[in-house]
């Protein structure tokens, strides 16, 4: 079954220097848009991430320093990767917690202003969870019946990654093709940010969902705990969760 689109949507998948969205780099990142016209294009990268990559991570996705060495940096391609997901849904395998974090924090870090608010997200990881529970490798064997060689390639998940969406669709009756309602399917909580620090309750308010503060909402956290903060700002918080609490703390100060 082909996707039912009334606008493109991008699958997209990162290969990185680690897991850490704040402190980590992207090495590769692989793009693969789906138009509603049924065009498919697919745009793959490498990216100095101007930092080493940890051997560990290298011998999963087979992307040593030397690799990427003569490679652009981020900063370099970030406008052109603006451009190609600009006005498109975006679609990836556990992107929820990692791939559109860390994306954030890159458009972020070279002053390129994506608002990554405007995209529907499909987490196709979240699908599988939700209906069979297990992983990449697992799910595209489970829905496609194919092997998913070179797995860890970017491009290689990326694409596994839109054929496992369409087979999902055709498997379960009740996912509708429909990329508003498989986008809220394929979401665990409604994020105020990437990193899911800070999340809206059943009332559509800010709360905090980590520390001595979780469940409470934003707004009386600033209020009672003035130091809050200034600490977040300081420690080792995504910058996209920084924005938001400043965008926050500034739409209070100016009621």
């Amino acid at each position: 079954m082909e996707l039912n689109l009334n606008k493109p949507i991008v699958f997209f998948d990162l290969e990185t220097t680690g897991i850490d969205v704040v402190n980590d780099r992207i090495v590769e990142i692989s793009l693969h848009k789906v138009s509603p016209d049924g065009n498919e294009e697919t745009k793959t990268l490498r990216v100095n991430p101007e930092m080493p990559i940890p051997k560990q991570s290298s011998e999963i996705h087979g992307i040593y320093d030397e690799d990427v060495k003569d490679e652009p940096s981020f900063n370099l391609i970030a406008k052109d990767v603006a451009k190609f997901i600009e006005g498109c849904d975006l679609g990836g395998y556990n992107s929820n917690k990692f791939d559109i974090p860390l994306l954030a924090e890159e458009f972020l870090r070279v002053d390129v202003d994506v608002d990554m608010k405007k995209h529907r997200f499909v987490d196709v990881q979240v699908i599988f969870h939700k209906m069979e529970q297990r992983t990449l490798s697992a799910a595209y064997k489970f829905y496609c019946q194919k092997n998913l060689d070179n797995a860890h390639s970017a491009e290689a998940d990326t694409i596994a990654t839109y054929e496992i969406l369409k087979a999902q669709i055709d498997r379960y009756d009740d996912l509708n093709n429909d990329i508003e309602e498989i986008s809220k399917f394929s979401t665990h909580n409604k994020n105020a940010d990437f990193a899911g620090r800070i999340v809206f309750n059943d009332k559509d308010e800010e709360v905090f969902n980590f520390g001595k503060h979780k469940g409470q909402t934003v707004e009386s956290v600033l209020e009672k705990d003035k130091g809050y903060f200034n600490w977040m700002l300081n420690n080792d918080f995504p910058l996209y969760t920084k924005k938001v609490l400043t965008a926050i703390k500034l739409r209070n100060f100016n009621k």
